[in-house]
């Protein structure tokens, strides 16, 4: 992980971060406005196996405009850059669960581009490994004093 720790001290990757949590943040917030509005998200019709799985989708309604706040949350998350860490830990479920929905029904080229988010949510997550480091650390490595934390 010095690696990573090398590349964080370089300016230009930090401004790609910064870029990508933009990037993946409105591409989150673009397609969760519909859902909120409990309007449609394709034109593609119920006969297409993609038009009928967004119509069924569309039909749950709550649903519908659960996926689409939860969308909006994220995004906001990521775009943020202070809470973008709580964004990308979100994120990821959910580009996961659009990922394998996407294979799964067929969907033309949309797979390869969802997998190239779920690869940019997962860099963030390596990017910010530092903050979620403790999560996997044993309880007895580390020990609180006051605001210090200090490792055994």
């Amino acid at each position: 992980m010095v690696l990573i720790e090398r590349v964080r001290k370089i300016k230009l990757f930090r401004l790609f971060v910064v870029g990508l949590r933009v990037i993946l943040g409105l591409s989150f917030i673009y397609p969760s406005l519909p859902k909120i509005m409990g309007e449609r998200f394709t034109i593609l019709g119920p006969e297409n196996p993609v038009g009928y799985f967004f119509e069924c989708m569309y039909a749950t309604g709550f649903y519908w405009n659960f996926l689409g706040y939860a969308q909006l949350i994220t995004g906001l998350l990521l775009i943020t850059q202070r809470w973008a860490l709580a964004g990308a830990l979100i994120f990821m479920p959910i580009i996961i669960n659009i990922f394998v929905i996407t294979v799964s029904i067929g969907f033309q080229g949309t797979p390869y581009i969802v997998f190239m988010m779920m690869m940019g949510g997962l860099g963030l997550l390596v990017w910010d490994y530092k903050k979620l480091r403790p999560i996997f650390e044993k309880d007895n490595q580390h020990k609180n004093i006051g605001d210090r934390t200090v490792h055994k």
